[in-house]
């Protein structure tokens, strides 16, 4: 097999690396593919017959690629059929003062700047990613899941189609004959034509928040077999792997490298998979990007807000022992689902499981890197519970559990916090995956709503947004929440996201809200970099300069869990600029 099909083939996994070696591999393996990434990063693509199981107890827990869905609220993909906007409503456009800019004195529209988005790819030819000369807005598409044309220079997988193959498709009887790549799903097209999407009929019928941007696509390619059974995601829900996002950003930057431009990235995917407080080999990543100069990333924080998904448990100050019940109430036809339990140091946690019929297993205290498996006499239940004391990342406890047709009903985790005399008080969070990633209702009976921002927003140095209902100035409930796991302020910012006009309909969700914050940061960009205002630009000033215009009503404490430092407004954050 060649390089190319041995990453493409469901016969290898994936592990994230350091730049030379498969990373926390108990043995040596010899039939890999090493894909670079950036100076200290790279993707090993290894056998799985040299490897198997997977497991943290063989890998890290660092190098396993967590699994990332769609952050949008209102049901599942858009339908192929799906029609356009009629009656383009400005209203989000207007109170996060992009129209404003986008007008005369500024015009800011863009110009000059590359958007880039990874998600389900785009719909090429539809005329909002056009010029008025028919003539495609989109520099290059790295579809990821073809595999018969050319890869992108640095990437070993997928096809690329730059912009003059688009332009031939456009020209054709046949676009997708030339250019097969195509957004069955739909979130990936609504979010690029709210960010980047073309002025129709004077913005009558859309607009885009950067509607003269340049605009590059990743389609992600799904999620492998292996992945999905370790965390339990069914086949038919859209879920990618966190080494193929990694590798999407490389497209991206490396894209607006090659122009010399500056790049504003948008994600709208999210995971309760981490520590929730940026430590993920993605999430260090995207702070190297957004750190560069001309650079912006903007990431959504999830609709977990209010799915009962996160629960915190704290520990007596002055106790030496607290025991805390997690109960899980567990929905019909559940195959099963990951739970992470994360610590927070220098206490040590313990752990026992009761089943909904009483069961009850004896406590497990364990050591330093430990798994324990269970099982019970009357249920069908398998339950694997992998410890770490030091996990390698973050340098926090992790106990990480895997539960495998849990019978319906309420289980019960029941932590003991062990503490030392003279420590102040302690907590533990314990998260279960996003709503798409469960086959039924399965939530705490105790959660907490906040720290319910899903990653990679939770990384230091991106611009992080929840997002409100515009049309009264509420936030709206199913937003994620802050602040992270250790306490740092994120969100950044918030953004309308519900009700948003996309190219094919009114879309609600946090990847909306994203959407709408990268179109801002494009024209920012664009007064600051490509007009020379602000040469050297990234992603920690903008947010500052955009943090400085938001509009902070009364009666909140800012910066807020929900809303940040405020609403974004861009034509305010010029006011401030000019000393208004």
């Amino acid at each position: 097999m060649t390089d190319r099909e041995k990453i493409a083939s469901n016969d290898y996994i994936d592990v994230l690396s350091d730049y030379n070696q498969p990373e926390g591999l108990d043995v040596e393996v010899e039939d890999y593919v090493f894909q670079p990434i950036d100076t200290n990063l790279g993707v090993t693509y290894i056998n799985k017959e040299e490897v198997t199981p997977i497991g943290i107890r063989r890998f890290t827990y660092r190098s396993i690629p967590k699994l990332y869905g769609l952050m949008q609220v209102d049901g599942g993909g858009i339908s192929p059929e799906a029609g356009s906007v009629t009656n383009f409503d400005p209203t989000p456009l207007i109170n996060s003062g992009i129209l404003q800019v986008q007008g005369e004195p500024l015009n800011l529209t863009g110009r000059g700047v590359v958007l880039g988005f990874l998600d389900t790819g785009i719909r090429y030819d539809d005329g909002v990613f056009r010029k008025e000369d028919g003539s495609s807005r989109i520099l290059g598409i790295w579809d990821q899941n073809i595999n018969d044309g050319p890869t992108p220079a640095g990437l070993l997988y997928g096809t690329e189609y730059k912009k003059d193959i688009i332009d031939a498709a456009l020209k054709s009887d046949n676009p997708r004959a030339i250019v097969p790549s195509y957004d069955e799903d739909g979130h990936g097209t609504a979010i690029a034509s709210v960010a980047a999407g073309s002025t129709l009929s004077g913005g009558l019928r859309f607009l885009g928040a950067a509607p003269d941007a340049d605009i590059v696509v990743v389609k992600l390619r799904q999620a492998k077999p292996y992945l999905r059974e370790f965390y339990m995601v069914d086949d038919t829900v859209t879920a990618y792997s966190e080494s193929d996002v990694i590798a999407a950003i490389k497209y991206l930057e490396s894209y607006a490298v090659s122009l010399v431009r500056p790049l504003v990235i948008c994600i709208g995917i999210g995971s309760n998979m981490g520590d929730h407080d940026g430590h993920s080999i993605l999430s260090g990543y995207l702070n190297t990007i957004a750190t560069r100069r001309s650079r912006a990333v903007v990431v959504c924080g999830g609709n977990e807000g209010n799915n009962a998904h996160h629960y915190e448990g704290y520990a007596t100050q002055a106790l030496r022992e607290t025991v805390v019940s997690v109960e899980i109430r567990v929905g019909e036809g559940e195959r099963g689902f990951v739970s992470e339990l994360w610590g927070s140091i220098p206490a040590t946690h313990a752990i026992s499981i009761r089943s909904p019929g009483g069961e009850t297993t004896d406590r497990v205290d364990f050591k330093v890197r430990e798994t324990r498996e269970f099982s019970f006499v009357y249920e069908d239940t398998k339950i694997r519970v992998d410890h770490v004391l030091v996990e390698q990342g973050s340098g926090e406890e992790l106990i990480f559990f895997r539960f495998v047709d849990p019978t319906p009903g309420v289980w019960t985790i029941q932590v003991t916090v062990r503490g030392e005399a003279g420590l102040q008080e302690t907590g533990f969070h314990v998260w279960l995956p996003v709503k798409a990633f469960l086959q039924s209702e399965t939530y705490f009976l105790s959660p907490a709503p906040y720290t319910t921002i899903t990653e990679p927003g939770n990384a230091q140095e991106v611009i992080t947004t929840t997002y409100y209902q515009d049309n009264n100035a509420s936030f709206y409930g199913e937003s994620g929440r802050g602040f992270t796991r250790e306490g740092r302020y994120k969100p950044d910012l918030c953004t309308p996201g519900v009700d948003i006009d996309t190219v094919l309909g009114k879309r609600t969700g946090s990847g909306m809200a994203a959407a709408l914050l990268a179109g801002i940061c494009a024209q920012f960009m664009q007064w600051a970099v490509v007009e020379g205002n602000r040469k050297w630009m990234e992603s920690r000033e903008l947010k500052n300069y955009l943090i400085r215009g938001a509009v902070r009503p009364p009666g909140n404490t800012y910066p807020s869990r929900e809303w940040g430092y405020g609403q974004v407004n861009i034509d305010r954050t010029f006011d401030v600029i000019a000393g208004l």
